[in-house]
């Protein structure tokens, strides 16, 4: 019988394990046990068993072969404070459930019409800037605010037909707080907290409430005007779940409310990220950004950018994929497992942590030559099977796999288009650039940048 436990760093901390290591910097911590103990390691986080996992084939046992055996953890259970029994939270037939009347949001005919609503939100953005330059050769802004403004307008007009730039600081704001005070949700006494509502407990209900109201808003206007818009939220709405039985076919308010901020948080919050880390990058790399300008002169010659146009840019689709290999935005997934599970010469008992990180694979020398290399052209000028399927794996996989991944990919191409044809950035001199890992990879210090428009 396999019960030879994995080797794996060892702490004297019997009740957090290694879980003050790992809060210093986590993604560059699991490196570091990936590094030197392999494919496969072991370690005790805050009295929970962990399994790091660094291999794609395992990967892919674990998110598709074998995704009956696993659940979701602690981290995805404490969020549902935040987000109910969403797509992300949720399990069993309720999950499969509510996908199935969420899907149809995201089919390809309502993603060119999300596309055009992208492009006119960042026609938008730059236009601002454009006003706020005011003559000047130059403007220094902030990405970690101005990135998030254009993806919540962004998301709030695909999915929900809806201009939220009124609400844009408020609810920029309560997310802050809210990825601020995470971290203390993954504590082992995080329930208590709650229950003797501690003031970072009541700091981040009051942030949940004030994005209820938002949200909460939305739905109610909806109902009262009886609209089908043909967006996400009328679907949810009206939805009707025909395998439903003798139980309810519709969803109450709550559930859509926790479908709508599950899918607010998730299509603003990732891919502001991902850009932020996007212009980060071409910031540091001369080459790839002329590249970039190249390719959109003489694809689009100043024209916004369409859906259409997606498959004529591959070198911009590189760079995306790029900051999502170097900065994945989901750096880390987790399953717990049901049953005892084998792997390699191990047998992992049931209700452990088995623990996988985009992170950590988009940066393994095995898989990627030159891994840190930012390298927009290896997108294109590699095969598409050199390397195992999991060895990218930024929108996760198996049926759990992001439901909006092909949004994210338009909406991350369209509008690096959109801005990139017109303004240059540089990172503000001395500015410091690190990464702060919660529940999404931010930047730590905010990341300022000098805009200059181009010729």
């Amino acid at each position: 019988m396999r019960i030879r436990r994995p080797p794996g760093p060892k702490s004297r901390n019997l009740l957090l394990g290694m879980l003050p290591q790992l809060k210093k910097d986590p993604p560059v911590f699991l490196e570091r046990i990936a590094r030197q103990y392999g494919d496969l390691a072991f370690f005790r986080l805050s009295g929970q068993s962990v399994y790091l996992i660094n291999h794609p084939d395992w990967v892919r046992d674990i998110l598709v072969t074998h995704q009956s055996n696993f659940t979701k953890t602690r981290i995805l259970e404490r969020s549902k404070v935040l987000l109910g029994e969403g797509l992300l939270t949720s399990e069993g037939e309720f999950h499969t459930r509510q996908r199935r009347l969420v899907q149809p949001a995201f089919h390809r005919d309502r993603l060119v019409r999300y596309g055009e609503a992208m492009v006119e939100s960042a026609v938008k953005r730059s236009e601002d800037w454009d006003a706020r330059l005011a003559g000047g050769r130059e403007l220094e802004i902030d990405l970690a605010l101005e990135m998030p403004r254009l993806t919540l307008a962004i998301v709030a007009k695909t999915l929900f037909s809806a201009d939220v730039s009124g609400e844009a600081d408020e609810v920029g704001e309560a997310l802050n707080e809210i990825f601020a005070l995470f971290d203390k949700l993954l504590l082992p006494f995080a329930d208590l907290m709650r229950k003797l509502r501690v003031p970072s407990a009541r700091r981040f209900e009051r942030a949940r409430d004030r994005l209820d109201k938002v949200v909460y808003g939305l739905i109610a206007e909806r109902r009262a005007s009886r609209q089908d818009t043909g967006d996400l939220l009328s679907m949810l709405l009206l939805a009707q779940d025909e395998e439903a039985g003798a139980g309810p076919k519709t969803m109450t308010d709550r559930q859509v409310r926790d479908e709508v901020m599950t899918l607010m948080i998730a299509g603003h919050e990732t891919t502001a990220n991902a850009l932020l880390w996007t212009w980060y990058l071409l910031s540091q790399n001369p080459t790839a950004e002329a590249a970039l300008h190249e390719e959109l002169k003489c694809v689009l010659n100043g024209r916004a950018p369409t859906f259409d146009d997606l498959g004529r840019l591959p070198y911009t689709t590189g760079v995306f994929a790029e900051a999502l290999r170097l900065f994945p935005p989901a750096w880390a997934i987790s399953r717990r497992n049901k049953q005892d599970y084998e792997l390699a010469d191990y047998s992992i008992p049931a209700k452990s942590i088995l623990l996988t990180s985009p992170w950590i694979m988009h940066r393994d020398p095995r898989w990627w030559p030159e891994p840190l290399k930012f390298d927009p052209g290896r997108w294109t000028s590699e095969p598409a099977d050199a390397r195992p399927k999991f060895a990218f794996f930024p929108f996760g996989g198996g049926t759990r796999v992001c439901i909006g991944e092909r949004f994210a990919w338009a909406e991350g191409v369209l509008v690096l288009a959109v801005l990139a044809q017109k303004w240059r950035m540089k990172l503000v001199p001395g500015h410091p650039v690190a990464t702060r890992a919660a529940i999404t990879l931010r930047s730590r210090y905010g990341m300022r940048m000098i805009l200059e428009p181009r010729n």
